[in-house]
């Protein structure tokens, strides 16, 4: 593990503040067995690093900075002077110059830190594309801040109190989206968004945000050579200094990054895969092909039932706060054995689906829309009523009125059509005592802000923005850091490096989805590259075929039973539901219902690891909390 804590309170004694970050210390590092890093004065101030290999901190007379991360400073000038004094020094220098704009000058991924111990006052900030986490609260006239909740709540003056909204937007979601976070009155940073504490308030910027030039063309031939180079260079960048592996799935983000990865590092690269004993869900061969095409030193391993219930209660611990992405379970497995091997950073491609429109839901939509060029009179006043009176069973005119009846849904909550717990129904699931305390239109209405603050024109850009925000910063790297760490484990993005990003947001949007064609440009621009097999090839990852296999694995049943069973007794989903998703949905669509089993016992699992056993919703005072 690694991560920051600390805080900019009231005036306390040198020794209680070095109890509170011994606290908070310990939260972070787990076991206890990585490098720590304290700074704190009798000023109320506290500043604390886990594992400093990933943390530069700069104890000043007058700014405190810390850094997590390796980022580097865009202006060659300031590039020279981080490489000669660090980058916590850096920023604190140029801080002291021109403020919160310092945070944009910086490159790559980071969680960044500046106190100021005379006026009580801090900055936080975290990277362009969120791959770094940090939450902060103000509790007891102290900010406290950290990259993980845990370690907030280990100081005393933290009031941890479950949101119940959160809960629903967790089940509705699959995570919790920022800035929200589990507790009531704690706050995650977004994506290229600062945080400012100064006379006892907080207030909040973004000193970045996509910008998409839609308008720009020019000839492909010169698009392709900047493109690779681009990413050339970012995956230079992410394999410099440490024993660099690879994420190997046998898609096209993860094939490319190992192809590259082997360019710029002369030799071979150690690619890692996973695979399931599982019709359906095993795309090793994909894998294989790519590590053959590229000469890779390759390694594999196939993750079994048994896996998953000794994962279970490691993924449910790492996570500070309900994360219901059970991809997490392979991923960690993937760092573990890299792990093992001697790695210490993994490359992965995440993010190649957002920034090129790779995602079989933007082909979907874009259909969708078509429709909306047909006239609204026509629309409304003929085609609607006929499809209405139209015969139930034929084919072809269900299909009609399906298309139809979606279409007629405007973005972005069409996108929503499919949600699990929309097709289940809030009245059959939750129990009146938890509906009673929450506003089930807050999801929809949290992508609708995201999705209309889009500076895009294009349908594709603005999906693509609001995927920014809901599947990468969100869901994907979260997942993906936080099952690195669990196998202490490194991990960096070259598809998220700012050249990479900067790039995207000029390619045009019929460069990205060519009609229906996902991706055109990025498929185009490796072909030749890659192997045609996995350029053709359907988007699949690692999904983990867990409602399957626990429709036959005993100690499966029996996990998910117990955690179910207490469930029941927290007053938030209806015992009558949790029945029939096992006994009945479940045999019925093991792959569908089984999604909503493992979000709901890893809300379980998750409440009783962070030391919530008590916690239920009641009719009279809200929720009981402990």
């Amino acid at each position: 593990m690694n991560g920051i804590c600390g805080w900019v309170g009231s005036e306390i004694s040198i020794d209680a503040s070095q109890d509170n970050l011994t606290r908070m210390l310990h939260v972070l590092s787990r076991n206890g067995g990585f490098q720590q890093r304290k700074c704190a004065d009798c000023w109320g101030v506290g500043l604390a690093a886990v594992n400093d290999g990933l943390i530069d901190i700069h104890a000043g007379k007058e700014i405190v900075s810390a850094i997590i991360g390796r980022p580097h400073f865009m202006e060659p000038e300031l590039e020279l002077v981080r490489l000669q004094k660090g980058a916590a020094r850096t920023l604190a220098d140029v801080f002291a110059s021109v403020g919160e704009q310092a945070f944009a000058k910086l490159s790559g991924a980071f969680g960044a830190i500046i106190i100021n111990p005379t006026r009580r006052s801090a900055a936080i900030a975290i990277d362009r594309m969120g791959v770094y986490s940090l939450t902060h609260a103000v509790a007891g006239g102290s900010f406290l801040f950290s990259t993980s909740c845990d370690a907030i709540n280990a100081h005393p003056d933290a009031c941890p109190e479950i949101d119940v909204q959160a809960i629903y937007n967790y089940l509705y979601f699959h995570m919790i989206p920022a800035p929200a976070t589990i507790y009531r009155d704690y706050r995650r940073l977004l994506p290229g968004e600062y945080a400012v504490f100064e006379t006892g308030s907080i207030r909040h910027g973004q000193y970045w945000s996509m910008r998409f030039a839609e308008g720009e063309r020019a000839p492909f031939a010169d698009l392709k050579e900047e493109f690779i180079t681009e990413l050339r260079d970012a995956v230079r960048e992410a394999s410099t200094g440490n024993e660099v592996g690879c994420f190997l799935s046998g898609g096209t983000d993860s094939s490319t990054m190992a192809g590259l990865l082997g360019q710029v590092s002369g030799a071979p690269a150690r690619t890692y895969s996973i695979g399931f004993d599982e019709p359906g869900y095993d795309e090793m061969n994909f894998a294989r092909l790519a590590a053959k095409h590229f000469g890779t030193d390759h390694h594999e391993y196939y993750v079994t039932p048994d896996d998953i219930v000794a994962a279970i209660p490691l993924i449910a611990d790492i996570y500070d706060q309900p994360f219901g992405n059970s991809s997490a379970v392979p991923t960690y497995y993937c760092a573990r054995m890299a792990s093992r091997d001697g790695i210490e950073r993994l490359i992965g491609g995440d993010g190649g689906d957002e920034l090129f429109g790779g995602n079989e839901r933007y082909a979907k939509q874009y259909v969708f829309s078509l429709y909306e060029n047909v006239p609204q009179r026509l629309r409304t006043g003929f085609l609607s009523p006929l499809l209405a009176k139209l015969p139930i069973g034929v084919p072809v005119l269900s299909k009609a009125k399906s298309y139809v009846e979606q279409a007629a849904i405007p973005m972005p909550a069409r996108l929503e059509t499919y949600n699990l717990l929309d097709r289940i129904g809030r009245e059959r699931m939750f129990t009146p005592e938890f509906l009673s305390q929450i506003n089930g239109d807050a999801p929809l209405l949290h992508i609708d802000g995201i999705y209309r603050s889009s500076s895009a024109q294009s349908l594709i850009n603005r999906m693509l923005s609001l995927d920014f925000r809901l599947t990468l910063a969100d869901n994907d790297l979260p997942k993906v850091v936080n099952a690195c760490a669990l196998a202490n484990m490194e991990v960096a993005f070259p598809m998220l490096g700012d050249g990479v990003v900067a790039f995207s947001a000029r390619l045009a949007p019929d460069l990205k989805l060519k009609g229906t064609k996902l991706r055109y440009f990025f498929k185009e621009a490796l072909r030749g590259f890659l192997p045609d097999e996995i350029i053709t090839k359907q988007k699949h990852g690692f999904g983990l075929p867990f409602g399957h296999w626990l429709t036959k694995h005993h100690p499966l049943q029996g996990m998910v039973a117990d955690s179910l069973r207490q469930l029941k007794g927290r007053g938030i989903v209806n015992p009558a539901f949790l029945d029939d998703l096992i006994t009945d949905h479940l045999s019925a669509h093991a792959g569908y219902y089984g999604t909503m089993v493992w979000v709901l016992m890893m809300l379980e699992l998750w409440l009783q690891k962070h030391g919530q056993l008590n916690f239920r919703i009641s009719s009279d005072t809200g929720a009981d909390q402990v």
